[in-house]
């Protein structure tokens, strides 16, 4: 009789329209593969040679200021440059989607333009995103927010991520994270705009609405939830540990529509599952995380492309496989066929809710202190 706990199988990710092998017999292969060496000492609260603590000059020449809090500065090093006043000319002056390159379909290119911010999300060095009390990480949402808004105004696509640790290419272990903006859609938000806009003009409801209603109803891979939030290992999960974090009581479709009480209750629930990451392998759990909202229409337009179906969520791909020593490798198969996982996405939401402590989410957190 098949068993998806025992047996091989294929599972279907609607958010991408892709598929994903799922190997669970292969968990216990022995491993003499890479493994990762153990984590440094723990740092001090500050450091004379970082770039990003208070008061200390950054790579770029700048001297940051000395922050209390949180502090939002323009990356020294930018990937988009905000070349706004140039787009528009080169645009007009060559075939859609094609820049510099003739009107050759097989060479396609186009100009970009955009901005790179890094957000530190607190003074303190030695502190990561799962060690900071709710009231700090009330503030970092409310950075998070803040820029989606500015930055909304004036393109299509903001993304907020963090990368933690050096093993998902942090070069800096300050605690913080960055938003980019582009006037372009970038491909995984592209491919979530087509799936999700294709669910509602099918059923007529928001299919990540649908999906976690149904999974909070069968609970098998619910990590952890409250009033208005929801954490799982989605069915679909390619990374070991992947999580999917969306809003499940209504409509949301970007960080800049979130009311007060349900920032606060996001607070309660990062509270609750990022440390539990930490506490799983007895490590400081590394990961990318970002958000996907909604995408901007261009600026002065009310026909913003993707909101109808788009409903607020954010990734978490954590690289840790079997322990703080073994990683999950993205190769092979993978890069060639399909996502592949071995631990089955119930098995890894039943690992991290044993080691989840519940937070109190009740209570406002609007003016919160740092610790």
């Amino acid at each position: 009789m098949f068993d998806p706990a025992q047996h091989p199988h294929r599972r279907y990710d609607p958010l991408r329209d892709q598929w994903v092998l799922v190997s669970p017999h292969r968990n216990l292969r022995p491993w003499q593969g890479q493994t990762e060496p153990p984590p440094a000492a723990r740092p001090a609260s500050h450091d004379p040679d970082c770039y990003l603590c208070p008061g200390n000059l950054r790579a770029g020449g700048q001297r940051n200021p000395d922050y209390d809090h949180t502090y939002v500065f323009t990356n020294d090093f930018p990937a988009l440059l905000p070349h706004q006043d140039a787009v528009p000319a080169v645009r007009a002056r060559t075939p859609a989607g094609v820049a510099g390159s003739g009107s050759d379909e097989l060479f396609r290119s186009d100009v970009v333009s955009g901005t790179c911010r890094v957000i530190c999300f607190s003074p303190r060095h030695d502190l990561t995103f799962a060690e900071l009390d709710q009231h700090a990480v009330r503030r970092v949402i409310e950075v998070w927010c803040d820029q989606t808004a500015e930055l909304g105004a004036r393109y299509t696509w903001v993304q907020v991520f963090e990368n933690k640790g050096a093993m998902m290419g942090a070069s800096n272990p300050h605690p913080h994270g960055q938003v980019w903006a582009l006037d372009s859609l970038p491909t995984e938000p592209a491919r979530e705009v087509v799936t999700q806009a294709r669910y509602v003009a099918q059923h007529g409801r928001t299919m990540l609405l649908d999906y976690a209603a149904a999974e909070l109803a069968r609970d098998e891979r619910v990590v952890a939830s409250n009033d208005d939030w929801l954490v799982v290992v989605p069915h679909w999960a390619s990374w070991p540990f992947e999580l999917l974090l969306l809003p499940h009581a209504r409509h949301v479709p970007r960080l800049t529509d979130l009311v007060a009480a349900e920032r606060d209750s996001l607070a309660a629930i990062c509270a609750e599952v990022f440390p539990a990451l930490d506490r799983l392998f007895a490590t400081s759990f590394p990961y990318s995380f970002g958000w996907h909202g909604a995408p901007f229409g261009p600026p002065g337009s009310e026909n913003t492309p993707g909101t109808e179906g788009w409903q607020l969520h954010a990734h978490l791909y954590p690289p840790l496989l079997r322990s703080a020593s073994v990683r999950k490798f993205m190769v092979g198969f993978e890069l060639l066929g399909e996502p592949q996982r071995d631990l089955t996405p119930e098995q890894a939401a039943a690992l991290l809710r044993a080691v989840r402590t519940p937070v109190d989410g009740s209570a406002s957190l609007s003016q919160g202190g740092n610790r």
